[in-house]
Order: C-alpha cells, then sequence, then structure tokens
C-alpha cells in the first residue's frame, strides 16, 4: 500500500523511533524523525509533514512548549504519543493544540488507527466539512438530517444530547476534552463545570449503549473527556 501522507516521528529514544518509523513504512506512509525539538521544528517548517507523532520528553524542550510553539503558526495535526500517563499532561497537551494523545506503551493496532483518524479529521477542516453521516456497528449519526438511530430505530435526544453526540461523531476516533465539548455546547462562559456534562453523557449513554457500564460507542478518557468509536 502506497499512500502521499508524510509524518514527522519527534522522539528522543532511537530504540522506539526506529519501531514507529517501521510500523508506519510498512504501512505505506513516508517517515521523516526527529530526536530533537529543534531538529523537529526544522523538518516540520521545510518538509510541512502531513501528520506529527510527538514524544513530549525530548532532551531540548518540553512537548508541551512544543506545541505552543507550532501552533503560532501552523495547525497540522500533532499525535502525542508520550509514557507521561497524568491526566493533567494528557488535558494541557490537548487544551494546547494536539489532535490525540496515546500513552506508551501503545499497540501497533491502536497507533495506526489514531493515525488515520487525526489525517481525516485534518482533511475534514481543510475542505470545511460538517459531518455527514456516522456509522458504527448499529448507531448511525446523520448530520444533515439531525437524525440519530439505533438499530434502525430512531433516538430521541434533547438538543444538548444531539450537540455532544454529533459533536463526538465528527471527531469519532479522538479524545475531546471536558472543556472542548462544554465551550462548544454551552458556551466559553460554562466551562470548568464538569457536573451538567457528566449527567447529559449519563442519559446519552442510556439511550445508545446496551449495557452503559461495557460501553461500545461512548468511551471515557479519566479525568480528561470522551471518545467515540472509529466510525465504519
Amino acid at each position: 500500500m502506497t499512500n502521499s501522507y508524510h509524518i514527522l516521528v519527534v522522539e528522543d529514544e532511537s530504540n522506539i523511533r526506529t519501531f514507529m518509523k517501521t510500523i508506519l513504512t510498512s504501512n505505506g506512509y513516508t517517515v521523516l524523525t526527529a530526536g530533537t525539538g529543534e531538529e523537529a521544528m526544522g523538518l516540520l517548517s521545510s518538509q510541512c509533514p502531513d501528520l506529527v507523532l510527538l514524544d513530549l520528553g525530548l532532551p531540548d524542550t518540553d512537548g508541551q512548549l512544543f506545541i505552543r510553539a507550532v501552533r503560532r503558526w501552523s495547525q497540522v495535526p500533532i499525535l502525542v504519543v508520550s509514557a507521561r500517563s497524568h491526566e493533567r499532561d494528557k488535558v494541557m497537551a490537548l487544551d494546547l493544540g494536539a489532535d490525540d494523545y496515546i500513552t506508551k506503551p501503545f499497540g501497533t493496532s491502536e497507533l495506526l488507527a489514531r493515525v488515520r483518524a487525526a489525517l481525516r479529521h485534518a482533511a475534514q477542516r481543510a475542505s470545511g466539512s460538517e459531518l455527514q453521516v456516522y456509522r458504527s456497528g448499529g448507531l448511525v449519526v446523520d448530520g444533515e438530517k439531525r437524525r440519530v438511530q439505533l438499530d434502525g430505530v430512531d433516538v430521541h435526544l434533547t438538543q444538548n444530547e444531539y450537540k455532544i453526540v454529533s459533536l463526538l461523531a465528527r471527531y469519532a476516533g479522538k479524545v475531546l476534552t471536558y472543556d472542548q465539548i462544554i465551550q462548544h455546547v454551552w458556551g466559553p462562559n460554562a466551562a470548568g463545570d464538569n457536573r451538567i456534562l457528566r449527567v447529559n453523557m449519563a442519559n446519552i449513554r442510556r439511550k445508545l449503549e446496551q449495557n452503559p457500564a461495557e460501553p461500545q460507542y461512548l468511551f471515557t478518557e479519566i479525568g480528561v473527556g470522551y471518545r467515540m468509536a472509529e466510525g465504519e
């Protein structure tokens, strides 16, 4: 398989860098590598990759600072791949402008799925397209008709519940932080109060999930936010 996507891997550990390059290359991507933030910034400005895979623990800079610096001039999708598993690090990276976050160690399938999702979301932003139809298993979210169906039966959602579901469906496979969802649904002044979002998500899960304790469509990233299953 070949495609035109160029991916920049920013990772200071050579064995991990080589492992990620091997995975991506074998799946048809062209891979650039960097071991420092300075090297990565030079490749980013000169080669204009389609996606950046970023480790936060770089020898010459912190990855969070790297994200902030890149976002001053570029909207290239950034997928953080880091051993930092603390919720605070994930939320900060996503709020600074990272598109997604994977915690080491990670599986090959998960990495490739997140890469595909990040590239797809970037293409949607570039074309200005909104959600049209999302499908996963028995769940269908039709953005044009503003209609949600489960196993062929209409699901009756409130206006705010639909806003949440359609937002997560549009970015299926990507983690959205609590504040990102709250600002989209209730506006910037409501940011910081997760209680109303949790109540709405509980109601949505009761309507969409056969067993809310073992979700099939809507997943919680504890302390960070929510993610919808990758669409078909």
